[in-house]
């Protein structure tokens, strides 16, 4: 009788479908006391994670794909896969797929599959997985999400960021993400409007937030403005109603924890002040901007009277 072969070199990328496990030999008793003997982690039925390995998105999603070869990561989930920021944290969402055979009928838990058709060079490779391109990405975010998420995830991919401890390029153009808004489907029109909203210089998500309240409030900044201190100095203000010379600064997630990036903070601000063109300056937290974001609007209208 020929001898079966070990479960690892049946995994594909980490994964072990049962039914290849059972293809190549293992009897179905066989192969669930050796899956749990040997420490294999369970992913959803017909799908285990090999020990050691954790089960974090890209292992998930090839799980899901090697279960339905034709289906292609998309929306939220090819985001995370392109480095592209999201408010809503991919973790805790569905793992999201389309169908371009417009043919899934089944269920999982924790996965959602729309029926939708993609066009050539819509479908890419990266870490082994078959997922939309970025354009495609985006597009699909914009059209399908609210308006301040999918303007987060648009201006994140059009700029340089620090996303997972990594800085990245800009992944897409602007005109790419109009141009391939130009062919009308559902949610079109809508995802026109938001893109006139963008503004491909926004540095953060929370400063995306902060912009689009202040939209909303009817407060017009200027944002990522160039001044130099009387020294030449440069600095770039997050946003500033020049007019009145006030300054606005979104501080992000991350705490000041050494006395160095104190100090470094602390000397930037110091030299905002020194810019002619600024007379005061209100800073928030991005806590502020998601949590609080009344408070945040009626303290830049309060200053602004204030300055006259």
């Amino acid at each position: 009788m020929e001898e079966r072969k070990a479960l690892r070199e049946l995994a594909q990328g980490g994964v072990l479908l049962t039914s290849r496990a059972l293809e190549s030999g293992w009897p179905a008793r066989s192969l669930t006391r050796a899956l749990r003997a040997e420490g294999w982690g369970r992913l959803q039925s017909g799908a285990w994670v090999e020990p050691g390995r954790a089960a974090d998105l890209p292992t998930r999603l090839r799980a899901v794909q090697l279960l339905n070869p034709r289906l292609v990561v998309s929306h939220c989930s090819a985001a995370s896969l392109w480095w592209i920021e999201t408010l809503a944290p991919t973790a805790r969402g569905p793992l999201e797929f389309i169908d371009p055979a417009l043919s899934f009928r089944g269920k999982a838990q924790g996965v959602r599959v729309r029926r939708i058709l993609l066009g050539s060079g819509e479908v890419v490779l990266r870490y082994g997985l078959r997922l939309t391109s970025p354009v495609r990405t985006l597009t699909d975010l914009l059209r399908s999400l609210p308006r301040d998420d999918a303007l987060v995830a648009l201006e994140s991919a059009v700029t340089y960021r620090r996303v997972g401890g990594v800085r990245r390029a800009p992944i897409v153009e602007p005109d790419a993400v109009a141009a391939a808004l130009a062919h009308p489907s559902q949610g079109t029109a809508r995802a026109r409007r938001w893109l006139g909203l963008s503004d491909p210089r926004s540095g953060s998500p929370a400063e995306t937030v902060a912009r689009l309240r202040m939209t909303d409030a009817g407060l017009r900044p200027e944002s990522q403005v160039e001044l130099f201190t009387p020294a030449g100095r440069r600095v770039v203000l997050d946003f500033l109603f020049r007019r009145a010379g006030l300054a606005v600064e979104i501080e992000g997630y991350a705490y000041h924890g050494t006395r160095e990036a104190h100090r470094r903070d602390v000397s930037r601000f110091n030299q905002v002040l020194q810019c002619p063109e600024v007379r005061s300056v209100l800073r928030f937290t991005a806590q502020d901007v998601f949590g609080e974001p009344v408070r945040m609007i009626a303290e830049i209208r309060a200053a602004l009277i204030a300055l006259g």
